[in-house]
C-alpha cells in the first residue's frame, strides 16, 4: 500500500504530533510495599503470582470502611484492582465471603471476576463460591427466586419480537409499523426510571399506538406467567420498598458492596445499590466518567460526578496508568478527552515507554476509505506480519459500515459483524425506494408492487387482494393500474398513482441515483416525514442519512438493472456469511460500533468516519450550531453541549481500544458533501487555553505545557482581536475586522469561502 495515504497527523491540525503521555513511574508493590507493613505477605503473595500493583491500586486494594470512589482510566486495570481488594478483605481484613457482593453488567466479567477470585492465594475454594460476584439481574434474579418467585424469564430476543409483530398485526397495524426492537428500547428505558405503563406519553398518534401494543405484550407476559429482566430490577425495587425487614437482611448481611463500569448504572440500579449499602456505605465503584457513553440507556455521568454530594467525606482514587496502549495513543486519548467541561480531571499516563503513533488517512469517500484499510489489513496479513483476529473496525452509527462491509462480503475476507449483520438495502426504510427501480425495470413484480401500497397511502392486504383479482380476469403489463377500479378509491389518491405510474415509467432510461433523487424528491421525503411511525422509531437525522448512503451507493451505476444485480449479489453473499449464533470472533475482523466496543481492546483499531457530521454526529452539531448563532431551538442549550460532549466521550472511547496500532480515517465527502477533519482529532493538537476566546481587553499567557511538544519552550504571548466568523456548519473561515470602515455599520456579511453568513465575534491569536 502506498504510505504516502498515511499522515502522522490529521489534515489541518496545529503542532507536529499530539504531546505523548507521560511515562508513569515503574515502582510497583515491591518497592512499595515494605517489609514491615502488617499486610506486606498478602502483597508478596500477590506478586509470586504476577500480580504487580501501582500507588493508586494499592491504596484502593487497601481501603476498609466507608465509600471509595475508584476512577478507573482507560487500560488502568480496575479488574485487577477490584479481585485484589475483594482477595485483600478476605484474607487480610477477615472479612466473611458471604459479606461481600460484586456487582459488574455482563456474564463474561462476571465469570472472569469469579475465575481470577479463585486463583488468589490466600482464596479458599469454599471462599470463592460462597462471595456473591454476579451481574445486576443474576443477583436480583437470585434474590427474588429465594423470595418465592416462580415466573419464568421471558428474554428470548426472537421470541419477543414474534409476539410484538403479532400484537401489531392484531391491532390492524402494519407489519413494519414499529421495528421490536425499538418498541423493547422503549419499554426497557421506562422500567429503569421507575416509570409504570400508565406514564408513557400519548400526545401523537404513534404513542397512543406504542402505548397499545406495550400494554398488550406486558399484559401478554402477565396472563403467561413470565417476566423480563427489567422486570426482576423493578419487582426486587418495589419489594424492598415495601418490606423493609428483607431490606435490613440484605443490608447486614452484604456489608461491603462493589459495582464495575459504574458509569453505566441508570437510576434504578443506582437506587437499589444505594438501597443494600445504607447505612454502613462500605460501598466501593469503579468507573470512568470519561466512557459515559450509553445515556440513551439511562447511564448518567452524574453518578460519578456528584457522588461525594451522596457520600460526604469519600475517598476518591484515581487509575490514572494505562497498560493497554503506548504514549502516542494514550496522547491522544488524553488531548481529545480534555475538552469534555463536565468530567473529572484526570490526565492518563502511559505504562509502555514506546509505541507506534496514531496514523491518519484523509480518503475522499468511504468507498475509498474502506478500499485503503482493506488493502492495508490484506497486505499485512499476507506478509504474515498480523492475523485477521488482530483488526477491529470501530464506527459511530452502523449506516456508516455500508462500504467497508460490502467490500469485506466481495473479496470473501472473514469478519464478524457485532451489529444486526443486516445490509443497508434490507432496512424497511430502504426497501420501498428499492422496489421502485425493480417495478422501473420489471412492472410485474408483485413483491416490489406489495411494499410500495404503503407509500401510495394504501393497505397492502385490500390493495393486493383487489389487484389478483382484477389480474385474474384481464393481466396487465402494470398491474398497479387495477389500482384505479379500486372500490372506495378516493380522487387525491387516484392523482397520486397516475403520477407514481408516470414516475416509474420515466425512471427506465435515468441513472440510480437520478431516480432515487426523483423518487425522494416527488413523494418519499416528505412521506416518511410525515409519517408519525417513521419519526417515532429513527432520529429525523438518521432517516436522512441512510437515504443518503443508498444515493452515494447509487453514485457508482450507470443503470438501474446494473445497481439491482449488485444489491442481489451482495444480499445473497451476506446471507451465506451469516452464521447465527456465533459470537466469538475467530481469526476474523471485528467490526462494531464504538458503544459496542467498550471494554474491549485490540491490537490495531482503524476509527473510521471521523469527520464533522459523522463523529460527531450531525445531530449533536445541529443543537451545536443553532445555539452558536442563537437561534432558539427546544433542546438547545445544555442539552446540546451535552450530546457533543457524550460525542467526544465516544471518540475516546474508541481511540483508547487499541494496543499496538491506530488508523483514524475522516472522509473528505460525507454522503455527497464536503466534510472536515473531525473536531475532536483538531482539538487534540490544539491547546487547551487558546481554544477558547478570552475576552477582547485581556491577554493571556499560554505556558509550554499547554502547547504541543513542536512548539517554542518560551512562553507565548496571546490577545483578542475582533473578527469576523462564519456561522456555517463546518466552515473554518475568519478574518480581522477592519476598524473605522464600513464595516463598522453592518452586523453580518458573507464568508468569502461557503457564502454563509459572518457575524462579529473575537479570536485569540498570538502577540
Amino acid at each position: 500500500m502506498n504510505k504516502l495515504l498515511f499522515h502522522n497527523i490529521p489534515l489541518g491540525a496545529t503542532g507536529e504530533r499530539v504531546p505523548e503521555a507521560a511515562i508513569a513511574s515503574a515502582r510497583t508493590s515491591k518497592e512499595l510495599v515494605k517489609v514491615g507493613d502488617p499486610d506486606s505477605a498478602y502483597f508478596r503473595r500477590l506478586e509470586n503470582g504476577g500480580i504487580l500493583l501501582n500507588q493508586p491500586q494499592i491504596a484502593a486494594v487497601r481501603h476498609h470502611t466507608g465509600p471509595l470512589l475508584t476512577l478507573a482510566g482507560a487500560g488502568s486495570g480496575k479488574t485487577s484492582v477490584l479481585i485484589c481488594r475483594t482477595g485483600y478483605l478476605l484474607s487480610v481484613r477477615g472479612i466473611s465471603p458471604s459479606q461481600l457482593l460484586l456487582l459488574t453488567f455482563s456474564n463474561k466479567a462476571a465469570a472472569e471476576m469469579r475465575e481470577r477470585i479463585a486463583l488468589l492465594p490466600g482464596v479458599s475454594e469454599r471462599d470463592a463460591t460462597t462471595l456473591q460476584a454476579r451481574t445486576f439481574h443474576s443477583f436480583f434474579l437470585y434474590f427474588l427466586r429465594r423470595q418465592g418467585l416462580q415466573q419464568d424469564i421471558f428474554s428470548e430476543t426472537r421470541r419477543q419480537h414474534i409476539l410484538l409483530k403479532q400484537i401489531m398485526r392484531e391491532l390492524g397495524l402494519p407489519k413494519d409499523a414499529y421495528p421490536p426492537e425499538t418498541l423493547l428500547t422503549l419499554l426497557s428505558s421506562h422500567k429503569m426510571n421507575m416509570g409504570t405503563l400508565e406514564d408513557l406519553p400519548e400526545l401523537t398518534t404513534a404513542e397512543k399506538e406504542m402505548k397499545e401494543i406495550l400494554k398488550i405484550y406486558e399484559q401478554w407476559k402477565l396472563e403467561n406467567f413470565k417476566i423480563d429482566f427489567d422486570d426482576v430490577l423493578l419487582i426486587a425495587y418495589r419489594m424492598l420498598k415495601e418490606r423493609p425487614v428483607l431490606l435490613q437482611e440484605l443490608q447486614m448481611r452484604y456489608q461491603y458492596v462493589m459495582v464495575d463500569e459504574f458509569q453505566d448504572t441508570n437510576a434504578l440500579q443506582y437506587e437499589l445499590v444505594k438501597m443494600i449499602a445504607h447505612p454502613q456505605h462500605n460501598l466501593m465503584v469503579v468507573g470512568d466518567d470519561d466512557q459515559t457513553i450509553y445515556s440513551f440507556n439511562g447511564a448518567r455521568s452524574e453518578f460519578i460526578l456528584e457522588f461525594e454530594k451522596l457520600y460526604p467525606g469519600a475517598k476518591v482514587i484515581t487509575l490514572d496508568i494505562n497498560y493497554r496502549s503506548g504514549p502516542a495513543i494514550v496522547g491522544l486519548g488524553n488531548g481529545i478527552i480534555r475538552h469534555n467541561t463536565r468530567r473529572r480531571s484526570k490526565t492518563l499516563q502511559a505504562a509502555k515507554s514506546n509505541g507506534s503513533q496514531p496514523r491518519y488517512m484523509r480518503p475522499q469517500t468511504a468507498d475509498e476509505e474502506a478500499a485503503q484499510m482493506v488493502e492495508h489489513i490484506v497486505l499485512e496479513v499476507e506478509s504474515g506480519k498480523r492475523e485477521y483476529k488482530d483488526f477491529a473496525m470501530l464506527y459511530r452509527a452502523t449506516s456508516s459500515n455500508r462500504a467497508l462491509l460490502e467490500l469485506l462480503l466481495l473479496r470473501d475476507i472473514p469478519y464478524i459483524d457485532y451489529g444486526e449483520g443486516q445490509l443497508l438495502y434490507e432496512h424497511w426504510l430502504i426497501s420501498p425506494v428499492l422496489d421502485h427501480l425493480r417495478l422501473s425495470v420489471n412492472r410485474r413484480n408483485f413483491a416490489a408492487i406489495e411494499n410500495i401500497l404503503p407509500t401510495l397511502y394504501m393497505n397492502r392486504e385490500k390493495g393486493m387482494n383487489h389487484i389478483r383479482n382484477m389480474e385474474a380476469i384481464q393481466p396487465k403489463q402494470g398491474p398497479l393500474i387495477h389500482l384505479m377500479s379500486m372500490p372506495g378509491m378516493e380522487d387525491f389518491k387516484g392523482v397520486k398513482l397516475r403520477e407514481r405510474l408516470d414516475l416509474i415509467r420515466s425512471m427506465r432510461e435515468l441513472t440510480p441515483i437520478q431516480a432515487i433523487r426523483q423518487i425522494r424528491s416527488q413523494f418519499y421525503d416528505y412521506f416518511i416525514e410525515a409519517n408519525e411511525r417513521s419519526q417515532a422509531t429513527l432520529h429525523r437525522e438518521t432517516l436522512k442519512e441512510m437515504l443518503d448512503e443508498l444515493e452515494t451507493s447509487a453514485e457508482r451505476f450507470d443503470s438501474i438493472p446494473a445497481f439491482l444485480d449488485f444489491i442481489e449479489n451482495i444480499t445473497e453473499r451476506n446471507e451465506h456469511h451469516r452464521q447465527p449464533g456465533t459470537k466469538e470472533q475467530g481469526n476474523r475482523i471485528a467490526l462494531m460500533t464504538i458503544h459496542k466496543s467498550k471494554g474491549l481492546e485490540f491490537p490495531v483499531v482503524f476509527l473510521i468516519g471521523a469527520s464533522e457530521g459523522i463523529l460527531p454526529h450531525s445531530s449533536a452539531l445541529e443543537g451545536d450550531r443553532l445555539k452558536d448563532r442563537k437561534i432558539a431551538v427546544p433542546g438547545s442549550g445544555a442539552s446540546s453541549l451535552a450530546a457533543l460532549e457524550e460525542e467526544r466521550r465516544l471518540a475516546y472511547v474508541a481511540v483508547t481500544r487499541a494496543k499496538e496500532e491506530l488508523f483514524i480515517s475522516s472522509p473528505a465527502q460525507h454522503r455527497g458533501k464536503k466534510a472536515d477533519v473531525s473536531r475532536f482529532m483538531l482539538s487534540a493538537f490544539r491547546s487547551a487555553v487558546s481554544s477558547h476566546t478570552a475576552p477582547a481587553s485581556r491577554s493571556v499567557t499560554v505556558t509550554t505545557k499547554s502547547l504541543p511538544t513542536s512548539r517554542s519552550t518560551a512562553a507565548v504571548r496571546t490577545h483578542a482581536v475582533p473578527v469576523w466568523k462564519c456561522t456555517g456548519t463546518s466552515c473554518p473561515g475568519w478574518t480581522r475586522v477592519k476598524a473605522g470602515g464600513s464595516e463598522d455599520q453592518v452586523s453580518t456579511k458573507p464568508c468569502p469561502l461557503c457564502s454563509s453568513p459572518m457575524k462579529k465575534d473575537s479570536r485569540v491569536v498570538p502577540v
